[in-house]
C-alpha cells in the first residue's frame, strides 16, 4: 500500500514552487481515483531514469520509458533463436527429442518437449472415433450436421458397384484409424438423396460448423483410380482438419520409412484381385 504522505513529499521535493498546488492536487486525484486522466502538464523528461519519473509512470502521469534499441534488438535475436530451435524440432518424436539433449539447450528442449506432450494429450482427448460409421438418412442431421459443430465430419456417399467408391471406402477406413479425432461416416448415395446419379458416386463431403466446406464428386479431381491416402490427407490439411506439420501425414514421414506408404500398400491388397479394369487402367494411363 502506498503511503500518501511520503508520495506527496517526494513530489514536493521535485517540483518548483509555482507547480506545488497543481501537482499536489494531481497526486491526490490519482491516488484516490486510479482511472483519473490528468490534464496538468508536468515539466519532466520522460526518458530520464529517475525516482521521480518512476513515480509518475507508476501512476500513469507520463508514458512508460521508451525501450532502448539494444534491448529491442536483443529480444528480436532471442525470438529468432527460439524460432530456429522450434523449426528444427517441429517434426521430432519424443524419443528423438531425448536423443538431441546434448545438442540443444536443455531449458529450451524441456520446454518444447512439454509443449509436444501437451499437444499429444490434446489430440488424445479428441480421439473419440477411430472407424467409419454407417448411417441412415434419418440419422444424417444428428450424426453429420449437428456433429460437425464439434468436429470435422467426412461423409462418403457411396455406391458399392462403383470401383472408385470401393477405393475411397478403403482409404477412409485407414484414415479413420489414423485420425480418430475426425469423424468418418458412410451412407449409400441412393439413401441419402433420392435418385442420386450413380455417375456422381462416390461423392465426398466435408462438414464443419454445420455446413459443407468441401465437396468432391467422384475422384476425378484427385487422382481417379490411383487416388491414395496422401491425396485425401492434402484435402484434410487444406480445410485445416489436420495441421500441415502433423507427423502422421504421409508426406511428413521419412522417404524410406517402411510405414510411409501405409494405405497405398494395404489398398492394393484390399481392393481385390478381380478388379481387372482397375489394373489395366493403372498401367495404361
Amino acid at each position: 500500500m502506498i503511503d500518501h504522505t511520503d508520495l506527496e513529499k517526494t513530489f514536493l521535493l521535485k517540483v518548483r514552487p509555482d507547480q506545488l498546488f497543481s501537482i499536489t492536487c494531481l497526486v491526490r486525484q490519482k491516488i484516490m481515483n486510479p482511472g483519473y486522466d490528468p490534464k496538468i502538464q508536468v515539466e519532466v523528461d520522460p526518458t530520464e531514469d529517475t525516482e521521480w519519473n518512476d513515480i509518475l509512470r507508476e501512476h500513469g502521469i507520463i508514458p512508460e520509458k521508451p525501450r532502448k534499441t539494444e534491448e529491442l534488438e536483443e529480444e528480436a535475436r532471442e525470438e529468432k533463436k527460439e524460432q530456429q530451435h522450434a523449426n528444427r524440432l517441429e517434426n521430432k518424436t519424443l524419443n528423438e527429442l531425448d536423443e538431441l539433449e546434448d545438442d540443444e539447450e536443455e531449458e529450451f528442449l524441456e520446454k518444447y518437449k512439454q509443449k509436444r506432450m501437451a499437444e499429444i494429450r490434446r489430440l488424445a482427448s479428441k480421439a473419440h472415433f477411430g472407424e467409419v460409421y454407417g448411417i441412415s438418412k434419418p440419422e444424417y442431421k444428428k450424426e453429420v450436421t449437428e456433429a460437425s459443430k464439434h468436429c470435422f465430419v467426412v461423409v462418403h456417399m457411396s455406391l458399392h458397384s462403383s470401383l472408385q467408391s470401393r477405393i475411397l471406402a478403403n482409404l477412409l477406413n485407414l484414415l479413420a484409424h489414423k485420425y480418430p479425432q475426425i469423424k468418418f461416416v458412410d451412407i449409400p448415395a441412393s439413401r441419402a438423396v433420392e435418385n442420386y446419379p450413380e455417375t456422381s458416386c462416390p461423392t465426398l463431403l466435408i462438414y464443419k460448423g454445420g455446413d459443407v466446406i468441401k465437396q468432391y464428386v467422384t475422384l476425378l479431381r484427385l487422382a481417379g483410380n490411383q487416388t491414395k491416402i496422401s491425396n485425401i490427407e492434402d484435402i484434410l490439411v487444406e480445410v485445416k482438419a489436420i495441421k500441415d506439420t502433423d507427423r502422421r501425414l504421409v508426406k511428413n514421414n521419412e522417404p524410406h520409412d517402411e510405414h510411409s506408404n501405409i494405405g497405398e500398400h494395404q489398398l492394393s491388397n484390399e481392393v481385390g484381385e478381380d478388379e481387372d479394369d482397375f489394373l489395366i487402367n493403372r498401367f495404361i494411363i
